[in-house]
């Protein structure tokens, strides 16, 4: 079993602390890390990879420091960026060959792994193709290929579906999903639908802490109670939006179907609704203090 430990992590850029007093341990699977911009997960993340130090705290891979493992982490480290640099007149094929050889991987098994990869990420028919010609969604699928090269035992995805469509994305979260079995996997993301059916465990990351966390069913039932739904008219509907966390709204037959996030009913014939994980990630990130809507 695979062991990445968090132990009172923080880190600080001036007077702004990104990540602060982070604790936790992963072990083998796929972890899902929910977030808007600015929360402090890319800095996290970079932290995880060895490109930043933290200013306090560790983070240990079975049971050792990784600013100490140096060389031997990278080697069992994968990583794709928010952003990966590449050469856009090089080929795919061409492309990963130069990360392989970077990686010092094995001149003979450096084909047999080029064959695994675009078997996975389905770039079989496109491996001759300039980089340039590639859209969002192949390179992107380019990016976890190059991050697998070296058969990492921690893999760590930064915003890996940003500007994809749909189609794409879920292309995507199928590979993702695969391979979690033998290593762990690290995904940082604003979108709940990337994580809420791919990942083991979802985690809610604010201003750098984690607010919370466990399985998907498990961090919906934190809001239980405070998801409401209600029927209204419009008045009514935009005082609502004034003072709660409104989840969803459609007009319908002259009035307003809302889903209110709140501690307490918004108004007086609203009924609780089952929460997901959309409203989780709604209610710690959005919520404000709710007031009396009269």
């Amino acid at each position: 079993m695979l062991e990445l430990k968090l132990e009172n992590v923080t880190k600080r850029f001036g007077d702004k602390i990104a990540v602060d007093g982070v604790n936790f341990t992963w072990n083998n699977g796929v972890y899902g890390l929910l977030g808007e911009n600015g929360a402090g997960k890319t800095t996290l993340m970079r932290m995880l990879c060895g490109l930043l130090r933290p200013d306090s705290g560790r983070i240990c891979f079975q049971g050792e420091e990784v600013s100490r493992m140096g060389a031997r982490y990278r080697r069992i480290l994968g990583y794709l960026p928010q952003d990966f640099g590449y050469y856009p007149d090089f080929t795919a094929q061409r492309y990963l060959k130069y990360l392989a050889q970077l990686k010092a991987l094995p001149p003979h098994v450096i084909p047999d792994k080029m064959e695994e990869i675009w078997e996975l990420t389905g770039l079989q028919d496109a491996k001759n193709k300039r980089l340039k010609g590639f859209s969002g969604g192949m390179l992107r699928r380019l990016g976890i290929g190059q991050a697998l090269l070296n058969d990492p035992k921690v893999l760590v995805l930064d915003e890996p579906t940003s500007g994809l469509d749909p189609k794409e994305r879920i292309r995507f979260r199928n590979v993702i999903s695969s391979l979690g079995k033998d290593r762990i996997v690290l995904l940082s993301t604003h979108i709940v639908q990337d994580v809420e059916f791919i990942a083991d465990q979802i985690f809610i990351m604010k201003k750098g802490r984690l607010l919370a966390g466990g399985k998907p069913q498990e961090i919906a039932e934190t809001v239980r109670g405070k998801v409401w739904e209600c029927l209204v008219d419009e008045k009514w509907a935009a005082r609502l939006q004034q003072r709660y966390a409104v989840d969803h709204l459609k007009y319908q037959d002259g009035q307003v179907y809302m889903r209110v996030l709140s501690q307490e009913p918004p108004v007086a014939d609203a009924k609780a609704c089952e929460p997901g994980l959309e409203d989780v990630y709604l209610f710690y990130m959005m919520i404000p203090e709710a007031k009396d809507p009269t």
